[in-house]
């Protein structure tokens, strides 16, 4: 299972964001791609940044309570963003995903964004690797 790759099992269409995006676009882009976050890059694919579905909360209810729509993705967002490459192992992250990390990482490799990858995407690797003896019957 050491030779599971990330780049293997990444999304390599995540949903970005810009600093300068409404969180109004934001939200939406969020919801139409049904991810719970996503990385903000610059013109040049760094990641600068990383955005969640919780870091949109408190914001949106300001917004909507107000109905303003002032706030853009730089007035929420995280800038220290955790990373991985497309070579790291499957396992190693997996084995970092079990205490509270975040649950989708930007995959960057050359200092660009590459894909994001998920807790789902890392479940996905290791069940298709361990195959029918993992699946119980129903």
């Amino acid at each position: 299972m050491e030779s599971l790759k990330v780049k293997d099992y990444m999304n390599v269409r995540p949903v970005t964001f810009s600093e300068s995006m409404s969180l109004s676009v934001a939200l939406d882009k969020l919801l139409t791609a049904k991810q719970i976050g996503g990385p903000v890059v610059n013109e040049f694919k760094q990641v600068v940044g990383f955005i969640s579905e919780q870091d949109m909360l408190h914001r949106l209810l300001h917004v909507g309570y107000h109905c303003q729509d002032s706030h853009t993705v730089k007035d929420c967002m995280h800038s220290n963003v955790l990373t991985v490459t497309g070579e790291d192992s499957i396992i190693e992250l997996a084995q970092i995903m079990t205490g509270q990390k975040p649950k989708i990482y930007p995959v960057v490799d050359n200092g660009q964004l590459q894909g994001v990858i998920t807790r789902r995407d890392v479940l996905t690797a290791i069940s298709n690797q361990i195959g029918d003896s993992f699946k119980h019957p129903l």
